[in-house]
């Protein structure tokens, strides 16, 4: 890479040497790395960059890794093109890399915020012929069928489980992707999934969750129950492939893009982002 470079951040540089990374399977990598030295205040003090990118800043410091060189995008395209660092990679890859959903398969999907939504956008990219959003709130599946959903699921109005069941010739879904990550959530998606079926969980739990299901259940239904780091994303495989379906027309990753904001705007954003007001917000310097 060199000076004026366009390039999208991601948060695991791969080492090269752990376990994973010696058996080609450097998306697994044990050991990513963020930059070595630590971002300061002009006085000294010493930051914590969030996911060691600390993007919400006009200069930032990263390792070298943690650079994707891309190219064809505008500058008109920017904010688009840097989602792919983070959520918008996450929920594609649940669907491509870690569900390995095929052409002509049924996906089901937990949860319709920037990763469920992005979650269901890969599924449709991968060719599967059913997608199902499932969500509590009707404008977040009302985006999700702009991306790729077939049918949609307000599960405050029916149970989960049974109206995925319904849609799929009451067998359940190919793969059942839970983007939410919470113990109710992934039974829906365990119990929702066809025999031999893929549960994906990409929605990060919080630490005092536990889950208990049957044994016999997990060994009776068969299939493979699978979490999905960073949508198990190899960033110099993954972003520039993504890139160019976009231009392909395949991947609208304009859609992603609620509204364009300031630094000064980021609070306000949460806030929305807590309402269910916007699908992306991103920081536009």
């Amino acid at each position: 890479m060199a000076v004026g470079d366009k390039v999208i951040l991601n948060w695991r540089a791969v080492c090269g040497e752990c376990r994973a990374c010696k058996k080609g399977q450097a998306q697994y990598c044990f050991n990513t790395h963020n930059a070595a030295q630590k971002m300061t205040l002009q006085d000294g003090t010493e930051l914590e960059a969030a996911l060691g990118i600390g993007a919400f800043a006009e200069k930032t410091l990263v390792a070298a890794g943690q650079c994707t060189k891309v190219e064809g995008v505008t500058e008109e395209q920017n904010a688009a093109a840097g989602l792919l660092g983070c959520g918008i990679m996450a929920g594609i890859g649940a669907a491509i890399n870690t569900g390995a959903v095929a052409r002509g398969e049924s996906v089901a999907v937990i949860g319709c915020g920037g990763v469920g939504t992005a979650a269901i956008a890969g599924a449709a990219l991968a060719g599967a012929t059913t997608i199902i959003a499932v969500d509590l709130d009707d404008r977040k599946l009302a985006q999700a069928r702009e991306l790729g959903a077939t049918h949609t699921v307000n599960s405050t109005e029916r149970d989960a489980v049974e109206a995925i069941q319904e849609l799929t010739g009451g067998f359940g879904a190919d793969v059942v992707i839970d983007a939410v990550g919470r113990p109710e959530t992934y039974k829906q998606a365990f119990y929702a999934r066809d025999l031999a079926g893929r549960v994906v969980l990409v929605g990060v739990p919080t630490p005092e969750m536990t889950l208990e299901l049957p044994l016999l259940d997990v060994f009776g239904r068969g299939g493979s129950l699978k979490s999905s780091w960073y949508g198990d994303t190899l960033p110099s495989r993954d972003f520039q492939m993504l890139i160019d379906q976009y231009h392909l027309g395949r991947l609208d990753l304009d859609a992603f893009v609620t509204e364009t904001i300031t630094l000064d705007d980021v609070d306000a954003a949460f806030e929305k982002m807590h309402r269910g007001d916007v699908l992306r917000s991103v920081v536009v310097l």
